[in-house]
């Protein structure tokens, strides 16, 4: 399975003990139509890539009423020169369980191109992708309904060292991603200061990541629950993910103010 840099940081959309298998939501999304998160990745001090995530109504018409949540990334500056990368992806969710209908991807880094359209029977366990029928388990989700899932997750319980686990479908097959809890932390991003739940996702080593490599993600502790800040470190230097503008969101944003 092929993984890119920005694929891999922009999933951030994981020992310890697990927390639970079938996780549980908080009684309501966290999110509305109209949201919009706007990224940017720096490698060192040099812009790498910019990506937008957003919420919008459902332009398809399935069982119920649905979200339509979409999230592009495009390189920047002169890695886009060198390495050109423009990828989206879209997944059509439940609006009460949040459990994806469809979802579909096109992606191109540099000559390499994919697209996928995958479509989920959660009644009978079964995902219909280009590639094939594949039979599932439990609760599974796309690359962006794991994201928008995920933070919904109630978390009030969790002790620091726990681990809650999302399995997803991509390309040819199932996948299962762990993220521990953290604690808490005061993090600073483009836009402010904020108060933050932190959390360290499992990364695969590889061409792109050492052994040793660690990845943290910091989610502001308030009822929006949005990544504002994200670190990993690679084969050479680290990457740095930042949130540079974010609108239609359900609850205001607080940032902490200075005295």
């Amino acid at each position: 399975m092929r993984k890119s840099l920005f694929y891999t940081v922009l999933f951030i959309l994981w020992g310890s003990k697990v927390f639970s298998q079938e996780l549980t939501k908080i009684s309501e999304p966290v999110f509305k139509v109209g949201e919009k998160l706007s990224y940017k990745m720096k490698y060192g001090v040099f812009t790498a890539a910019e990506a937008d995530i957003r919420v919008e109504a459902s332009d398809k018409k399935l069982d119920g009423p649905a979200f339509h949540l979409i999230a592009e990334g495009k390189t920047a500056g002169s890695f886009d020169f060198f390495y050109k990368v423009r990828n989206k992806y879209e997944s059509y969710v439940d609006q009460n369980t949040l459990m994806p209908y469809f979802y579909t991807e096109n992606r191109r880094e540099g000559k390499w191109k994919h697209t996928d359209n995958v479509t989920f029977d959660h009644k009978d366990g079964k995902v219909k992708a280009d590639k094939g029928v594949f039979a599932f388990k439990g609760q599974t989700f796309d690359f962006v309904s794991a994201y928008y899932f995920a933070r919904t997750i109630d978390v009030s319980k969790m002790k620091v060292g726990e681990k809650f686990e999302l399995q997803y479908f991509l390309e040819d097959g199932f996948h299962t991603m762990g993220i521990t809890y953290v604690g808490t932390e005061v993090v600073s991003c483009s836009m402010g200061k904020f108060n933050c739940l932190k959390f360290n996702p499992t990364i695969i080593p590889g061409r792109i990541f050492r052994k040793d490599s660690k990845l943290y993600l910091w989610i502001t502790n308030d009822g929006n629950r949005i990544p504002v800040k994200a670190h990993v470190e690679v084969i050479l230097g680290s990457v740095t993910m930042d949130l540079q503008a974010a609108s239609g969101l359900k609850y205001p944003l607080n940032p902490i103010k200075n005295n």
